[in-house]
């Protein structure tokens, strides 16, 4: 890649220091109180952005001076004669030209939801898309309907001026993560096999690279299989070392790793690994109630190891199961996973005491992926785990604001926005008020300008503006 696009990529990467002290925000007004996991207490007055406020039309409350706009929604009719897909879950962003940006939506849908598809009804709109353009046609009846679209978003007018599909026949295309070299990773939470039914002709459950573009077209659908076959969610790539580091949406999930043969070419082959803390093997970091072993403590770093895993493409789907027994620790439900400089941050959804979440951070060996990273290892931290569901529930997709916050999306019927602070306190960013659906997707524009931001189950796009922090400059 030349020098202008990976200092223009990289700034996606951006840093969030951590935490030392944390304090909490209830659903509107900041609450005071001590965190036992910490032994501390921390007055958190001026965090975020204030109060929500009422939205007039009932869809989402935001802070005072923030506005949103719906850019895009399920049914829509897009460039390419096709329709919308419904179910949006994650997304990355892109510097377009002319001051364009560029966004790569994912699509949670599955063959025989024919209303959240992008051909109709009774999926009268296939005939007009060549089979080819499919990863799995479904012989013509259950094509998957997952996927990814392409929007090219005018931040001037704050409107969509092109949208088409730009990945076709894959199935439940949940999260995923940009690329230092402007593509993104889309990961199917599937593992169906071919022949599950008489329609399916492929296997699921890898990653498929989309590489960010305007013109409007389909990419060819090829599976990264050397990245593993599992119910794949999110992936975020170190630019200083183009590794891919990978979650699992299960409740007894493994931390993944991809070493490729030749950095940004992810096709080409690579290593898998998992995640071992070198402490304890096997360690059950979940911290459920009836969680084997010793509990994993809150903001305490342990080194890690990487295990070489065998038959990836795990034709039982236990890829997780054998990583566990021969000593990779297990998570609960890894969800968004995003890269700062020099550090990892992931989700798992329901880890913690009270079912409610927990947040990683990783800091990779300042030598990862190579051999000498065994004397200097990387380590991991429990960030985070409130444990109060007024305070975080289920955080799912997360980023990492330009001015260093990390950003999560609740997956919740009621769901909130929630921002923690390098100070360490916790806000309320937005609120969903006008459907019973969990947020997903949530990204910043490449400016740091909009954030976008997917009501899942109302099939919705929105872009929100308002008077954000500067972004930190590195």
């Amino acid at each position: 890649m030349n020098n202008a696009n990976s200092s223009a990529s990289r700034r996606h990467f951006l840093k969030s220091s951590g935490i030392a002290t944390l304090g909490f925000m209830g659903l509107y007004q900041f609450v005071v109180q001590p965190l036992q996991a910490f032994g501390k207490e921390a007055l958190a007055l001026d965090a975020g952005y204030g109060p929500l406020v009422t939205d007039s039309a009932g869809l989402l409350n935001l802070p005072k001076g923030f506005s949103y706009k719906v850019i895009s929604q399920r049914g829509d009719k897009m460039t390419d004669g096709l329709l919308v897909p419904g179910r949006p879950d994650g997304m990355g962003t892109f510097a377009g030209p002319n001051g364009k940006t560029i966004i790569i939506r994912n699509h949670e849908n599955s063959p025989d939801t024919f209303i959240e598809g992008a051909f109709g009804l009774k999926n009268e709109l296939l005939p007009t898309v060549k089979a080819a353009n499919f990863y799995d046609f479904g012989k013509g009846k259950l094509p998957g309907l997952g996927g990814t679209t392409t929007m090219v978003y005018d931040p001037k007018k704050g409107e969509i001026e092109k949208q088409f599909m730009s990945l076709a026949g894959t199935s439940r295309n949940c999260a995923g993560g940009v690329t230092p070299w402007n593509s993104w990773l889309t990961c199917e939470e599937t593992t169906v096999k071919a022949g599950a039914c008489d329609y399916f002709e492929q296997d699921h459950g890898y990653v498929f690279e989309v590489p960010a573009s305007t013109r409007v077209g389909m990419v060819t659908p090829i599976p990264v299989k050397a990245m593993g076959r599992m119910n794949h969610e999110a992936v975020a790539v170190d630019p200083n070392t183009s590794i891919v580091y990978l979650t699992e949406d299960r409740g007894d999930s493994l931390i993944y790793r991809y070493i490729p043969n030749e950095p940004g070419k992810l096709a080409k082959g690579g290593k898998l690994q998992a995640l071992v803390l070198k402490e304890q093997k096997s360690w059950d970091t979940r911290n459920w109630e009836n969680s084997k072993g010793p509990e994993f403590p809150v903001g305490k770093q342990f080194e890690v190891e990487w295990l070489d895993l065998e038959n990836i493409d795990s034709p039982d789907d236990d890829l997780r199961l054998a990583g566990f027994n021969k000593g990779a620790a297990c998570f609960a439900r890894g969800e968004g996973m995003w890269f700062g400089q020099n550090e990892l941050y992931f989700a798992c959804t329901n880890g913690g005491k009270a079912y409610s979440g927990q947040v990683f951070r990783y800091v990779p060996s300042p030598n990862e992926g190579k051999p000498e990273e065994a004397k200097q290892p990387g380590k991991l931290e429990l960030f985070l785990e409130p444990n109060n569901k007024d305070i975080l529930k289920y955080c799912d997709n997360l980023t990492i604001a330009p001015w260093g916050d990390v950003i999560m999306c609740e997956d919740d019927p009621h769901p909130f926005v929630v921002g923690v602070t390098p100070g360490g306190e916790f806000y309320k960013l937005a609120e969903n008020v006008g459907f019973q659906s969990e947020f997903a997707g949530g990204v910043f524009s490449p400016t740091g300008e909009t954030y976008f931001l997917n009501i899942q189950d109302a099939g919705i796009t929105v872009a929100i503006t308002g008077p954000w922090k500067k972004a930190k400059l590195f």
